[in-house]
C-alpha cells in the first residue's frame, strides 16, 4: 500500500520548464469544467478548476508534507500493510527543493519510498541519484522519452540530460526503475526507441511504461491547449497497441502502454475476452435498463462484456469522441445522439461534468433523464496494470462491474412483464 506524500508543484514552473509534450503546456486560465465535487447549484470547484490545472500549488515545505505523512499513518490501521510512501507532485520531484532532507525525514520511519513520476531534469550532481537511495527510496517512476542526450535537451528542455541520464541508470543498477516514454510519432519512436529500450536493457530497468502522446481535444486536452505541438499528428489506436506488443516481443523489460494496452496480463478489459468468460458468472444479473455513456476507446471492450453476460436487451453502449472516460467533459455530452439513450444514463465516475448540467444537456430532447455515475475505473491502464498480476486485473474488473450493474438496477427502469 502506498500513502501519497504531495510535495506540490506547479506544472512548467516547478519542472524548469515545460516539456513540448506536457499535457499543460499552453494553458491560459482555468474555466469551470464541472465534477462530482461541485455543489448541486454550481458549476465549478477547486477539483475542477485550480486542481485539474494544477496552477495554484507551490512546492510545499518539508515539513507540512512529512506532517501530513505521519498523521495519516497515525489515524491508519497499517500494522500488517506492506507500506511505501509516494512522493509526488505537480511539479518534477526532482526539482522540489528539499527532497533529500525529506527523504531522509522518512527513513527513519523505516518505511521504504517511491519517487513519483520525475524526469531527472533536477538532477545537476552525480551523487544525487545515489543520496536518494541511501536515504531510502528503493523506486522510481521516470520519465526517460528517450536514451538520447540530444532529443531529452530539444524535447524535454533537459539543461543536462548527460546527469539525468546517468542517474537514471544509476536507479536501474542498484534499485527498481520504471521507465515511461510519451511517444512522438518520428521523434522517439521506432529506431530510437529500440535504442533507447537496449540501454534500458543493459541498466537492468524493471519496465517501460510507452504513453500514447495526446495532442488534441478528443485524445484528452481539456484545458483549452489543442493542439500542443502543431503538425503532430499521435498515432492512432491500432497503431500504438501494435507497438506496445512489438516492443514487449523484442526486449527483457516489463512493456506496457496506456491508455492500451498490457500484453502480459491482457488489460485492460481482460474479462472482455473469450477465453475469461467463465469469470462474468460472477456479475449479478441485469435487471434494471441503462445506457453507458462512455470512451470511444472503452465502448468496444464494454459492450463485448454486455453482450456476454446477455444484457443487451436492457442495456446499450454509447461512445462520445473523448478517448479517455473520465476526461468527458459537457462539450462532448452536447454532441451526443438523445434518441440512442435510454431514460437512465451511466456516466464514468470520474468525468468532469457537473451532474445536473448532465442531466440537462440530456434531456434537450423533452425526454426526463436520470443521469448517476458508475464506478470511477472499470479497468486498469497500463501506468498500474505493470504491478498486478493477470488474476489481479481479472479480479479488479469484476469488482468494478458488479458496482455498475449495481448502479443499472438501482437507477434503471424495471422492465415489467405483464
Amino acid at each position: 500500500m502506498q500513502i501519497i506524500a504531495d510535495v506540490g508543484g506547479i506544472p512548467g514552473k516547478d519542472c524548469r520548464g515545460f516539456c513540448k509534450y506536457c499535457y499543460f503546456r499552453k494553458v491560459t486560465e482555468s474555466h469551470p469544467l464541472g465534477c462530482r465535487n461541485c455543489s448541486p447549484g454550481k458549476i465549478g470547484c477547486e477539483t475542477c478548476t485550480e486542481g485539474v490545472a494544477e496552477t495554484k500549488n507551490e512546492f510545499l515545505p518539508p515539513f507540512i508534507v512529512a506532517s501530513t505523512v505521519q498523521n495519516t499513518l497515525m489515524m491508519g490501521d497499517y500494522r500488517d500493510q506492506n507500506l511505501k510512501i509516494n512522493i509526488s507532485g505537480g511539479g518534477d520531484v526532482s526539482c522540489y527543493p528539499q527532497l533529500q532532507e525529506l527523504t531522509s525525514t522518512f527513513h527513519q520511519l523505516g518505511i521504504p519510498m517511491h519517487l513519483g513520476y520525475t524526469s531527472g531534469k533536477g538532477i545537476d550532481d552525480g551523487e544525487f541519484a545515489s543520496q536518494l537511495i541511501n536515504n531510502g527510496v528503493d523506486e522510481v517512476t521516470f520519465t526517460i522519452f528517450a536514451a538520447d542526450e540530444a532529443l531529452r535537451k530539444k524535447w524535454m528542455s533537459d539543461p543536462n540530460p548527460e546527469e539525468s541520464l546517468k542517474a537514471a541508470q544509476t536507479f536501474s543498477e542498484n534499485i527498481e526503475l520504471h521507465a515511461a516514454s510519451v511517444i512522438i510519432p518520428g521523434v522517439n519512436d521506432g529506431d530510437v526507441l529500440r535504442e533507447t529500450c537496449v540501454k534500458l536493457e543493459e541498466w537492468g530497468a524493471k519496465a517501460l511504461i510507452l504513453m500514447r502522446f495526446a495532442n488534441y481535444t478528443h485524445q484528452g486536452l481539456i484545458l483549452g491547449n489543442e493542439p500542443i505541438i502543431k503538425d503532430v499528428e499521435p498515432h492512432n489506436i491500432q497503431e500504438f497497441e501494435a507497438m506496445v506488443r512489438e516492443i514487449n516481443k523484442e526486449f527483457n523489460l516489463r512493456v506496457t502502454g496506456t491508455p492500451v494496452c498490457d500484453p502480459e496480463n491482457e488489460a485492460p478489459f481482460a474479462i472482455s475476452l473469450d477465453k475469461n468468460k467463465e469469470f462474468l458468472q460472477f456479475i449479478p444479473e441485469v435487471t434494471g435498463e441503462a445506457t453507458i455513456l462512455t470512451s470511444r476507446i472503452a465502448a468496444p471492450y464494454i459492450q463485448r462484456i454486455i453482450d456476454n453476460i446477455e444484457a443487451n436487451d436492457n442495456v446499450n453502449v454509447y461512445a462520445v469522441e473523448k478517448d479517455i472516460g473520465c476526461l468527458i467533459t459537457h462539450e462532448d455530452l452536447k454532441k451526443v445522439d438523445l434518441s440512442e439513450l435510454k431514460e437512465t444514463v451511466i456516466l464514468p465516475g470520474r468525468a468532469f461534468v457537473h451532474d445536473r448540467e448532465a442531466e440537462r444537456i440530456l434531456s434537450l430532447d423533452g425526454v426526463d433523464r436520470l443521469v448517476a455515475r458508475g464506478p470511477d475505473k472499470l479497468t486498469v491502464d497500463g501506468e498500474m496494470s505493470s504491478t498486478l498480476t493477470r488474476e489481479d486485473v481479472i479480479e479488479r474488473e469484476l469488482v468494478a462491474f458488479r458496482e455498475l450493474v449495481s448502479a443499472i438496477n438501482f437507477f434503471g427502469i424495471k422492465k415489467v412483464d405483464f
